[in-house]
């Protein structure tokens, strides 16, 4: 498990948005070429990909959707609930409340932030606690994952008190390189750096499609 990609993992995720669609859709079978169109990847792509985690086709009648879509969901970690927390209410933390409202795989259970005019309002779901409060509530709630979306300068200080406080994931929404924790994978979304590829790939189409292959 240690030497798969993650590139793999995201393609994973793009696998099983269209084995979703296939079975709202009411498809019962598909090809890897299929899936390989949906994710913009290559057949011998997506079953080297697959491959990582075990045998799921048949040669020459190819996939069963709902059965592949099941373990695709259970190795993303999608077969349990997961218990986050939000540091960081204002618009983009705000918003990110309302979006789990309703989620069945994404419990959102607490917010958190300093500033005064925010404390003890509704964000989704929530009411909107002090950070002090942060430690003693990922205890009693058995917090999984923190979605960070404090300023960047003090990203380091919070994640390093995540950390302290047993969170194991943190979804990096700062434009801080956080340092790793033993024990707390963080994964980085970034607008900026997203933006900043578009704008390197549409001035040089060729490294693009280099890359595609």
């Amino acid at each position: 498990m240690s030497k798969i990609p993650d590139a793999t993992i995201t393609r994973l995720v793009h696998y099983l948005r269209a084995l979703e669609q296939m079975e709202a859709e009411g498809k019962v079978r598909t090809s890897s070429e299929e899936l390989a169109a949906a994710a913009a990847v290559t057949a011998f792509q997506v079953r080297k990909d697959l491959a990582y985690f075990g045998s799921y086709g048949t040669r020459g009648v190819g996939y069963t959707v709902p059965v592949l879509r099941r373990e695709l969901a259970q190795i993303l970690g999608m077969g349990r609930d997961w218990r986050l927390i939000i540091v960081g209410m204002g618009r983009l933390g705000q918003a990110l409340a309302d979006y789990f409202v309703g989620s069945q795989i994404y419990s959102l259970v607490a917010g958190f932030d300093v500033d005064p005019d925010k404390l003890g309002k509704k964000a989704g779901q929530v009411t909107v606690q002090h950070v002090s409060e942060l430690a003693k509530v990922v205890a009693e709630k058995h917090v999984d994952v923190a979605i960070l979306t404090v300023p960047g300068d003090v990203a380091q200080e919070v994640a390093e008190a995540l950390a302290a406080a047993g969170i194991k994931g943190i979804l990096n929404f700062t434009p801080a390189v956080l340092k790793k924790h033993h024990g707390v994978t963080v994964e980085n979304a970034d607008f900026m750096a997203g933006l900043s590829r578009l704008g390197f790939f549409m001035i040089n189409p060729r490294w693009r499609e280099e890359m595609m292959g």
